[in-house]
């Protein structure tokens, strides 16, 4: 049964977007709301002005591509200055008053993996949550989930990624153009909730620009070892006019993947994890309209996948909580097998199935009236499902429906200050049916004001943020309505006290509301083997941080070396009140927390084709009351040699992840393990006719066969890191 009442149909976001003022959880809530029809009226309003005044500019001048963000080059010596368009003001990463990490081009090629958050974990500060071979999200300096978000080219991504480790992020990287990873003053602009950090996909769906000779696109191919991997994916735009249109897709099909040598779960050795095979389809079709002065662009993007679910143990679904007590019924054991022992798991490994449709709108247009710059759209529709399969029958149904709205208004200096304003709204849908719903339909509506400004004096750049957050969180099963708000500000100061250095530092206060998940959960999650229980009186969470950079970006010797400091005034976490045969009675609650941490990078070019690169990050996390908190990532090194003649590139790489022995109550420490990755590509033309380039690569992580455990993982002692894992492909760009 829908417990909405009304079902909307799961492949059809253009019904979901006609239904959505009306949503209804209940008789109550079939009464008049303003919020959604304020957050339509902007998106009206914008799309209008839009189409009017780049029509306009089409009447009077010709369709021109439109001009890229100008960033300073530079000079010999010096680190190349990358633009990054989550920042808001389209700043350099110098600029930036927090640490900023950017994965572009061959960099971006290199680091590519079946998740993103694989992707991104050899970046300093960040590690992956790691749940098997088919969901894996960032971890930003100790923190995870809602403190972390996830955009597509500046929208929120809207899974059900956030609910539970287990489940995927939305994202294919072999689609991405760019990855930003940003804190700080900007992270505002995105939500106050974003305490840990934001990761901004970038993508080429939707163009903004014709191509200079009518058309482009890549294509690549790459397979690997450790999973016996293949996938491929392709991206093609091509334009004419005023119109411009892309059409790109991505498959990857993996086994289950191999692990380091000695692993024995059950005393028997074993050599790859059972229930960790993967498969994704993705698919994305785009339109734009680009004028002398702007663009406007829609997008269809459809994604697929079908991945294992290892660790998934069956021996406590008897289990309920008594109090603050945990019972499992009796313990017979029958023809000598224990059916409550810890890892006991059901025939046959559970699987998701998943389908996410979205449909992405984006504009820009330059000068659009007296006094503004630009004016920017970002909105979005999603439909997302997935099932988890066991036995063959479907266990669990999730499902999240939701759209976002976003505005962006960028003003021209006022007394020397520089910076935009702006509206976000969304509004989501989340139910779960069948066996694991521990957590009942809720509808979820947020509104944000927000406002950046920047003012620069001789060798200074200042920077101020300020936001402020509603939430309404309405429950269907029960009834209960929860309202929260929050205010969130920050100053950031960047001085480049002589050429080629610059000092940053950055104070954020901000607030964090509490999730559905967080206020509503209650029941068995076999996922995380614990039971859950959400706490309706959970209020804001308020973050204070401080965080001092210092950058060198010229010379021989570059670095970039960060410290911070983040206290966070009743931070929401889950208790652990009891545990039985591997099963936790989790209860959230609410205390202060403190992380501190240091993370950076130095290079040294050694010579013209030769440079070393060492970096390294660690982080510490407790209650006020003494009390450490669990998953939080080891302290991590590595060593990385690098090298470049004329069209080879190649590194080997030393990562040395230490053990991780400060754990909370219940939880087991991990060893400590090394890495030794090293990789190697040639970029060439494929004739000097077609002028095609192209690029071969090969890569070695974990050459040693070493066996390692992510600390970070909920299932790390049934899922460790892949083992010795070969990959190669080829890219050609047309």
């Amino acid at each position: 049964m829908d417990p909405w009442g009304a079902r909307v149909g799961r492949c059809r976001p253009a019904y979901f977007l006609h239904t959505m003022p009306s949503f209804a959880l209940n008789s109550r809530a079939a009464e008049p709301r303003s919020l959604p029809a304020v957050a339509l009226r902007p998106l009206s309003l914008a799309i209008a002005l839009m189409l009017a005044l780049t029509g306009e500019a089409q009447a009077q001048t010709p369709v021109v591509p439109a001009p890229p963000a100008a960033v300073p080059s530079a000079p010999p010596g010096a680190l190349a200055e990358v633009t990054v368009s989550a920042s808001g003001l389209q700043l350099g990463s110098s600029d930036m008053a927090t640490p900023v990490s950017v994965l572009e081009g061959d960099d971006l090629l290199r680091r590519r993996e079946a998740t993103l958050g694989e992707t991104l974990a050899t970046e300093p500060g960040i590690q992956a949550s790691h749940f098997g071979a088919g969901a894996s999200r960032p971890i930003i300096r100790g923190l995870d989930g809602p403190r972390v978000k996830l955009l597509s080219d500046g929208a929120e991504m809207h899974d059900a990624s956030t609910v539970s480790p287990d489940h995927a992020v939305v994202s294919e990287p072999l689609l991405a153009t760019q990855i930003e990873v940003l804190r700080g003053p900007s992270a505002l602009l995105y939500g106050g909730g974003a305490v840990g950090g934001v990761v901004n996909v970038l993508d080429g769906k939707i163009p903004t620009a014709i191509p200079a000779k009518g058309y482009e696109g890549s294509a690549e191919l790459r397979a690997n070892s450790g999973a016996r991997e293949g996938a491929g994916a392709f991206q093609l735009t091509a334009g004419e006019g005023p119109w411009a249109v892309h059409v790109e897709g991505a498959q990857r099909d993996a086994g289950n993947y191999r692990v380091g040598r000695g692993w024995a779960p059950d005393g028997t050795p074993q050599r790859r994890v059972e229930g960790s095979t993967h498969r994704t389809d993705t698919g994305s079709l785009g339109l734009s309209w680009i004028g002398d002065r702007g663009y406007l662009g829609l997008a269809y993007t459809r994604q697929t996948a079908l991945y294992g679910l290892p660790g998934h143990g069956h021996s406590p679904e008897d289990c309920h909580a008594d109090g603050n007590r945990l019972h499992c019924g009796s313990h017979a054991v029958v023809d000598g097998v224990d059916p409550h022992a810890a890892g006991t798991v059901a025939v046959g490994r559970p699987v998701v199935d998943l389908r996410s449709e979205r449909v992405d709108l984006r504009g820009e247009l330059r000068d659009p009236f007296a006094g503004f710059s630009a004016l920017r759209l970002r909105a979005g529709v999603t439909d997302y499902a997935h099932d988890e399969i066991e036995d063959g029958a479907v266990s669990t149904t999730f499902k999240n429906k939701a759209y976002d709205t976003r505005i962006e208004l960028q003003h021209l200096p006022i007394a020397g200050w520089r910076g935009l304003l702006g509206l976000q709204t969304s509004q989501r849908k989340f139910s779960a049916e069948g066996a694991e719903a521990y957590i009942q339909p809720t509808w979820t509506r947020k509104t944000g004001l927000f406002l950046l400004e920047e003012y620069r004096w001789q060798d200074w750049r200042f920077e101020a943020a300020l936001r402020h957050d509603r939430q309404a969180i309405d429950a269907a099963t029960t009834g209960e309505a929860r309202r929260h708000h929050g205010n969130s500000a920050s100053l950031g100061a960047v001085w480049q006290f002589t050429p080629g250095y610059a000092l940053g530092t950055s104070l954020t206060r901000a607030s964090r509301l509490p999730t559905a998940e967080e206020l509503y959960a209650r029941g068995l999650h076999l996922a995380t083997s614990a039971i859950e229980r959400g706490n309706a009186a959970l209020g804001a969470e308020t973050s204070q941080n401080i965080d001092l950079s210092l950058r060198k970006t010229r010379g021989d010797t570059t670095f970039n070396v960060s410290v911070f400091r983040n206290r966070i005034q009743n931070y929401i976490y889950g208790r652990t009140l009891d545990a039985l045969d591997g099963l936790q009675l989790l209860d959230y609650r609410q205390a202060d927390a403190t992380f501190t941490g240091l993370e950076g990078q130095v290079r040294q070019r050694l010579s013209r084709h030769w440079g070393v690169t060492l970096w390294g990050d660690v982080v510490r996390a407790r209650l006020a009351d003494g009390a450490l908190l669990p998953r939080i990532p080891p302290a991590r090194a590595a060593l990385r040699l690098e090298g470049q003649w004329s069209a080879w590139d190649g590194y080997a790489e030393w990562v040395q992840v230490g053990r991780q022995n400060r754990v909370a109550a219940l939880e087991e420490p991990t060893p400590a393990y090394g890495l030794l990755n090293l990789g190697a590509s040639y970029s060439g033309q494929r004739s000097a006719v077609l002028g095609t380039p192209w690029q071969v690569y090969v890569k070695a992580h974990n050459l040693t066969d070493r066996l390692a455990f992510a600390h970070t993982s909920f299932i790390k002692s049934a899922a460790p890191l892949m083992g010795r894992n070969i990959t190669v492909g080829v890219k050609v760009s047309f």
